[in-house]
């Protein structure tokens, strides 16, 4: 029976892929010629935020990303082609929350293009340890209900910029405010087939606590936020424990950091490495997190598959 409800788990994200993938995006140019009426150019930060803009803007914005595709965004460092491309942005979207703080060096060499924080408005959560101990966790999109904050801030932003189309970015907006919800619920049915004592979610990154706090999972990582650092050996030896402790079946890494740590944690814990999430960024056109809502719900499948299989 177990086994049976994992499997209907596994289809309800399955049918939320089916259901809600969009075409992908190309982040390295402008995805379409502009017809007829000039589009709006919208820059933003990274690959998550420019397919949320792509889809509220819809053909009426060319959505392009700074980075692109796999690329860790913590501690990127602009080019001289990132400020050309941003000299032609009618507008810049940003995270915030300290996520790119490297965007300052954008805003002093563009000081007429606007800058917009899709995370304003969001609930936001603290990081409770380690040397980031009291900032925001920046990772707010990682909660599709969160999520619905950053469309609506991209909406006025676009509506601000071009009047004229309100009408159209409300239609988008509203549409895929319902494919969240929708995929929202799709998530919470999926997680239901983890028992009590496998809802322990271990990663690299403490990129998750959003989608931890939506599910009730509970969350250990190895470092609270990207950087050179890592993490100590005291706290990699205290994860590993954890590990032990609780007999948790897998542990996880995501796709833009070094998973050997995690494999070290693996190997001493005997838990078997779940997978690769996706958090910071999509993967490519071809890859299996190349939207913001497949990128959700290929980290759920592959957080359910590596905690039951």
């Amino acid at each position: 029976m177990q086994k049976l409800y994992i499997i209907i788990g596994l289809m309800a994200v399955l049918v939320g892929l089916v259901f809600l993938n969009y075409q992908n995006t190309d982040y390295t140019t402008n995805p379409k010629e502009a017809t007829g009426e000039e589009k709006i150019i919208a820059l933003s930060t990274f690959t998550i935020i420019a397919d949320m803009v792509s889809v509220v803007g819809g053909d009426r914005v060319d959505s392009v990303s700074l980075t692109k595709p796999g690329v860790e965004i913590h501690g990127y460092e602009p080019t001289p082609g990132d400020l050309i491309r941003a000299s032609k942005a009618a507008v810049l979207f940003e995270n915030g929350m300290n996520l790119e703080l490297w965007t300052a060096k954008l805003r002093t060499s563009l000081p007429d293009v606007p800058v917009v924080r899709v995370s304003d408005g969001v609930e936001v959560v603290y990081i409770a340890d380690g040397s980031y101990k009291g900032k925001p966790n920046p990772h707010a999109w990682m909660s599709p209900r969160q999520g619905l904050t950053y469309v609506e801030n991209i909406r006025k932003a676009l509506t601000e910029i071009s009047p004229e189309d309100a009408a159209y970015f409300q239609t988008n907006a509203d549409t895929y405010t319902k494919e969240i919800m929708t995929l929202d619920q799709s998530l919470k049915t999926a997680l239901t087939v983890l028992p009590e004592e496998h809802r322990y979610l271990v990663t690299c990154e403490g990129a998750f606590a959003y989608l931890t706090n939506d599910y009730r999972l509970k969350e250990i990582y190895l470092w609270a936020i990207n950087d050179e650092s890592g993490g100590s050996p005291q706290h990699v030896a205290k994860v590993i424990d954890l590990v032990k402790a609780n007999k948790i079946p897998a542990v996880f890494c995501e796709s833009t950091v070094n998973s050997g740590i995690q494999e070290e944690v693996s190997l001493a814990s005997g838990a078997k490495l779940g997978g690769v999430l996706y958090v910071d960024s999509l993967s490519g056109p071809e890859g299996p997190a190349s939207t913001y809502l497949t990128q959700l719900s290929h980290t759920v499948e592959t957080i359910i598959s590596g905690l039951t299989q």
